[in-house]
């Protein structure tokens, strides 16, 4: 199933982020807390609870009077929606029709960001929004009830960056880092490398087919801003038959498809499952983009790129 351009974006509500369901008018049949879990929903058949037929989202008890049901979700990071996936996954019979979507910032008042709008049973609802505003807060409302698997709120990260000019981590999400672009991301997905944890396992990483022909595998990371860089950390954790052989590091300072890349390393060894950081940098910049190839493929669990912003 293709999927739009947006959904490359950050989920700013996602759980792992910091995201958090606050509260939600009703979720009788399925708890409120399960729309930002980060695995896909899945279907047990045969399994009920006291309540009924266990479910793996939000679902809301039939409503037999006026209104609808509705659940509130901090965002994990403050940001400008670009997009959503209003995943109804197994829901068939019971999902809500229609849904729409509004916006707090802070302590300001709820602001409706994108009108009612028709959803699918049991599919991924791929909705674009073109509200300029940032939110910290949305409210999902259904009409006028039912159930939602999840909930992904793509974005662009609205970052409070520092002006004193000490050191952070200019690839963080949480500064507005993002992946780009990649080779190829067959095995795993290359916006894990930025996640702000430890990676949990294998599959938490970003991990490349393997390589039949000539070449080798990269990725594009926007940093936060054009910054000087003082080191790179690159963690190869659970990667032990499948890591890199070697990688280099380059950045640039403009738009990456046309700006020169200056190289930040050589062709450096790496190790199974190790980390290693790379401070004699041949070129400090500024760059606002960094590129990471890996030799000839493999996984690569997070990548962060330190400095200070010019």
């Amino acid at each position: 199933m293709s999927t739009p351009p947006f959904t490359s974006l950050i989920d700013l509500a996602a759980e792992r982020l910091g995201g958090q369901v606050l509260e939600a008018t009703d979720d009788f049949f399925a708890e409120k807390e399960n729309l930002i879990k980060q695995d896909e929903a899945v279907f047990k058949p045969g399994l009920y609870t006291d309540n009924g037929k266990w479910m793996d989202g939000w679902e809301s008890r039939r409503k037999r009077g006026p209104g609808h049901d509705w659940a509130v979700i901090a965002l994990g990071l403050r940001g400008i929606v670009r997009g959503l996936d209003v995943d109804t996954s197994y829901f068939r019979g019971n999902h809500p029709p229609h849904f729409s979507l509004d916006g707090r910032d802070g302590d300001g008042p709820w602001t409706e960001v994108l009108p009612r709008t028709a959803i699918n049973e049991d599919s991924h609802n791929f909705v674009p929004v073109a509200d300029p505003r940032p939110w910290t807060h949305v409210r999902l409302n259904i009409y006028p009830d039912g159930g939602v698997a999840r909930l992904r709120v793509f974005g662009d990260v609205v970052p409070l960056l520092p002006t004193d000019g000490r050191e952070i981590e200019l690839s963080a999400i949480a500064n507005g880092g993002l992946c780009l672009s990649c080779s190829d991301e067959h095995f795993g997905r290359v916006g894990n490398l930025l996640l702000p944890d430890a990676s949990r396992n294998m599959g938490d990483g970003w991990e490349t087919r393997r390589r039949r022909g000539p070449g080798h595998d990269w990725v594009v990371v926007r940093l936060a801003g054009p910054a000087h860089l003082e080191r790179v950390v690159l963690d190869t954790a659970f990667y032990k038959g499948n890591y890199p052989d070697s990688c280099g590091l380059e950045g640039c300072l403009g738009d990456p498809k046309t700006a020169s890349w200056h190289g930040l390393t050589g062709r450096e060894k790496l190790r199974a499952d190790a980390v290693q950081t790379f401070n004699a940098l041949q070129e400090s910049g500024p760059f606002d983009h960094v590129r990471m190839s890996i030799y000839p493929d493999g996984g690569v669990a997070r990548l962060r790129v330190f400095g200070r912003l010019a």
